[in-house]
């Protein structure tokens, strides 16, 4: 039962996952003219993890309590996007390097896109256990 619950979990953190990716490339690209690709990545990312907080609370990890409001929403906000960090430091490196070394105008989406498969299993852990861990469960749930 947890084991199917925790990949069922995954695979949904994935679609969302894959909602952040086209957030994440559509940003970069509006802003590489101005900020660079470095430096857009860096807005980049803080819109996709933006985008992906409000998707996984809705849909990855909801439960049936009341909705949280004010402080404890930004709260959690703050919570997932301290908790991104570990696969936000893998993703920009795995980026970055692809920068480096893949010639090309693929080579930005290339390297956001690698990027978000590395920090994929750090995500998830990271937002499942340290930000969506305390919401009570449903029926059924462990």
């Amino acid at each position: 039962m947890l084991k199917t619950l925790l990949a069922s979990r995954f695979l949904r953190f994935g679609v969302v996952g894959v909602a952040g990716l086209l957030v994440d490339l559509t940003v970069l690209h509006l802003l590489a003219p101005w900020l660079g690709w470095y430096g857009a990545r860096i807005v980049s990312f803080l819109a996709a993890a933006t985008s992906t907080w409000w998707l996984n609370r809705s849909f990855t990890f909801r439960s049936g309590s009341a909705p949280r409001t004010g402080l404890a929403l930004g709260r959690e906000y703050l919570a997932y996007l301290s908790s991104m960090l570990g696969g936000a430091a893998i993703n920009y490196a795995v980026y970055a390097l692809t920068l480096h070394w893949v010639q090309g105008d693929i080579a930005p989406s290339l390297g956001v896109a690698l990027g978000s498969c590395a920090g994929l299993v750090v995500n998830f852990a990271a937002a499942r256990k340290f930000v969506f861990n305390d919401a009570p469960k449903g029926p059924r749930e462990p």
